[in-house]
């Protein structure tokens, strides 16, 4: 097993090349992504944790905390390394009561990219995902212009889309590059295998959110086998499953703790065996789209 860069890079772009094995912020909040870390010298620790490990993608939204997330890493990490990218979301916001209800006017998704911008402590965000809320049947077409728009301006240099069918991603191509995709897929959820393979065909990445499963850990007879006979965890192989799942895909599994940051990165150097990937290809799922309204 070796280091982190060992799973490789995506180059998505001349000023945008990508650790396979990504890191993402979510938890450096507080529960349900909302307040302050519990442990901020901690959260700081993760931190600089990740580039230490040589991981060169960030996965953060300002609507984390809100704001939290975003200054901490400004306070932890700027001026960023060279190679850093730190990719950010908007389409959302925060409720009073914790909610997380859709912003997709024009109004809120300059208001979110300023915001990004200033708790970042950037002049331009390296990329931006369009985060759609509602359902996978919206038209997209509308706030990811507004996004066009903002990177024109030089606002944003690249531009992504999350939570979206194949359909959607087509309508936003329409308008500029997308060069991500980031939906909910994992070793059990397997609803966008199309769309994984769509990406890997046409060089854009895909970045599934919750890898691991989420508030729900994956639960599996196989995974624990695979893990056993590994000498790995079993987070590790459903990590390492989704690497070799496609070549485009980039993980951002998230943590608060340096030492599940380190055992996540070891998946970046497993080699899973082909009888293994065969087992555990037979785990998923290819059923309807299952959606969270909280990323």
């Amino acid at each position: 097993m070796t280091g982190t860069t060992s799973a490789g890079t995506v180059r998505l772009a001349d000023d945008l090349v990508l650790t396979r094995m990504g890191y993402g912020a979510i938890q450096l909040a507080g529960p349900m992504a909302w307040g302050p870390p519990k442990d901020r010298d901690a959260a700081k620790s993760v931190l600089r944790a990740v580039v230490d490990l040589g991981i060169t993608h960030i996965d953060t939204s300002d609507y984390y905390g809100p704001h939290t997330v975003n200054e901490l890493i400004r306070e932890t990490l700027h001026p960023y390394p060279a190679g850093l990218h730190v990719v950010t979301k908007v389409g959302a916001r925060r409720g009073p009561d914790k909610s997380w209800p859709a912003a997709l006017s024009r109004d809120e998704l300059v208001q979110a990219v300023h915001d990004n911008l200033e708790h970042l402590g950037v002049e331009s965000l390296d990329l931006v995902n369009l985060r759609m809320t509602d359902s996978r049947e919206a038209a997209i077409t509308g706030p990811f212009s507004v996004l066009a728009g903002l990177q024109r301006d030089g606002l944003i240099r690249h531009l992504g889309v999350s939570n979206v069918s194949g359909e959607q991603v087509a309508a936003a191509q329409s308008i500029a590059p997308v060069v991500a995709v980031q939906n909910f897929y994992n070793l059990a959820v397997r609803a966008d295998d199309a769309l994984v393979d769509q990406c890997a065909e046409q060089g854009i990445a895909f970045v599934p959110f919750f890898p691991l499963g989420g508030f729900r850990p994956l639960q599996s007879g196989v995974l624990d086998e695979v893990a056993a006979g590994l000498g790995i965890s079993r987070m590790q192989v459903a990590l390492a499953w989704l690497l070799q799942r496609s070549p485009t895909i980039l993980l951002i599994p998230g943590t608060s703790s340096v030492a599940h940051l380190r055992e996540n990165a070891g998946a970046a150097g497993v080699d899973l065996p082909a009888e293994a990937v065969a087992a555990l290809n037979a785990v998923g799922t290819a059923g309807r789209f299952a959606p969270w309204e909280q990323r």
